[in-house]
C-alpha cells in the first residue's frame, strides 16, 4: 500500500503539471482561474442575483472585453484608436440592420457584423498606420467621427437619433443568461489575443511599440504588423458591438461617441497597458462604482468621466503600470515573505 501511495503521488503531480500547462497556454494563472470561478458563481449570490445588479455585471463584462481588445493595440504597438467606439457601432448596426431588414438570426449577425468592422479597420490602418504618434491616433479619430456622422445622417437606414429597435438574442427578461454569454465572449477575446501576443507576432508588436526604427532595422515590417494588429482589434470591436445590439435592443448614434472610447481607454490604462487582463480586472469594480454614483447623484451627469480623468492622471503620475503592475509587485512581495 505504501508503494501504491508513493506511485500515486507522481501521477498526481503529472496531472497538476498538465493542468498548469493548459492554464499557461491560454495565459490564465491559478489566481485568475479562481477569480473567473468566483465571477461565474456571483449571479447566484445575493444581492448580485437581483436583475438591476445583473445588468451592471453584464455591462462590466462587456466593458472588460472591450478593454482587452483596446489594450491589444494601445499596449503593444503604442497606437491609441480614438475611433474604437465607432468600430463597435459598425458591428452593432450591421448586425441590427441584418436582423431587422433581412430577418437574419442575431446569433449569426454578431459574427457577420465583425466583418465590416474589420474591413473598415483594415482600410483605416492602411491610411493611418504609416503615420507616427499622435497623427495615427487623430486619423483614427477622424474616421470614427465620419462613421458617427453617417450613422446620424442616414436616417432612412439607421433611423439616426430616433433609434433602431433590434431583436434580442434570447426571449427572456432575465439578465443572467446574457451575463454568461458576454463572459464567454470576454474569455474568448482574451485567450485569442493572448495567443497572438505569445506568438512571433507579439514579439514584433513589442518591438514596434518600443522603437519602430530599431524594429525596422531588425527586418520587421512595421506597417504590416500594425495594420494586422489594428484589424484584429476592430474585428473584436465589431463582434462585441453585435452583442451590444442584441442585448440592449436599441441602437442610437450615442454608442459611437468619442466619450465611449474614452471610457474604454481609461479602464485599459488604469488596468495597466500591455497586460490585456488588467483592464478586465478593474472594469467590474469600476462599473459598480460608476453606476452607484449615477443612481445616487443624478444631478451630476458626466461625473464618471471626471472620475476617470482624475484616476488616469493619478495612475500616470504615481503608478504608470496601472493595476497589473501593482498586482505583480504585491505578488512578488508575498512570494518573498513566503520564502523567508
Amino acid at each position: 500500500m505504501e508503494n501504491n501511495a508513493q506511485a500515486a503521488i507522481p501521477g498526481k503531480t503529472l496531472s497538476n503539471g498538465r493542468f498548469s500547462a493548459i492554464l499557461n497556454s491560454v495565459g490564465i494563472t491559478p489566481t485568475g482561474l479562481i477569480m473567473i470561478v468566483i465571477l461565474l458563481i456571483l449571479p447566484f449570490i445575493p444581492p448580485f442575483n437581483e436583475e438591476h445588479i445583473l445588468r451592471w455585471l453584464v455591462s462590466a463584462a462587456l466593458l472588460a472585453a472591450q478593454a482587452i481588445a483596446f489594450d491589444f493595440t494601445t499596449g503593444y504597438i503604442n497606437v491609441v484608436n480614438f475611433g474604437f467606439a465607432a468600430f463597435l457601432g459598425v458591428g452593432a448596426y450591421t448586425s441590427g440592420l441584418l436582423a431587422v431588414n433581412l430577418g437574419l438570426s442575431p446569433w449569426i449577425g454578431i459574427f457577420v457584423g465583425a466583418i465590416p468592422a474589420a474591413l473598415i479597420g483594415f482600410l483605416t490602418g492602411l491610411l493611418t498606420l504609416r503615420l507616427r504618434g499622435i497623427f495615427a491616433a487623430v486619423m483614427a479619430w477622424f474616421v470614427g467621427l465620419a462613421l458617427l456622422g453617417l450613422t446620424r445622417n442616414l436616417v432612412d437606414l439607421t433611423r439616426g437619433p430616433m433609434g433602431l429597435s433590434t431583436p434580442t438574442l434570447l426571449e427572456t427578461s432575465s439578465n443572467r443568461p446574457y451575463f454568461y454569454i458576454v463572459v464567454a465572449m470576454m474569455l474568448i477575446t482574451y485567450v485569442v489575443l493572448r495567443k497572438i501576443i505569445s506568438s512571433r507576432y507579439g514579439l514584433a508588436f513589442r518591438a514596434i511599440g518600443q522603437n519602430m526604427d530599431a524594429a525596422r532595422a531588425s527586418g520587421i515590417n512595421p506597417t504590416y504588423y500594425r495594420v494586422f494588429n489594428f484589424t484584429v482589434q476592430c474585428l473584436f470591436a465589431g463582434w462585441l458591438g453585435g452583442f451590444y445590439a442584441h442585448y440592449f435592443g436599441i441602437l442610437t448614434p450615442q454608442l459611437m461617441l468619442t466619450a465611449r472610447t474614452v471610457e474604454v481607454l481609461a479602464i485599459a490604462y488604469i488596468g495597466g497597458r500591455g497586460s490585456l487582463w488588467g483592464g478586465a480586472a478593474v472594469a467590474f469594480p469600476f462599473i459598480f462604482l460608476i453606476e452607484g454614483l449615477r443612481s445616487n447623484l443624478t444631478e451630476l451627469p458626466g461625473l464618471h468621466l471626471v472620475i476617470y480623468g482624475l484616476l488616469l492622471v493619478l495612475v500616470m503620475i504615481f503608478y504608470p503600470g496601472g493595476f497589473a503592475a501593482f498586482y505583480q509587485r504585491a505578488a512578488a512581495w508575498v512570494k518573498g515573505l513566503r520564502g523567508k
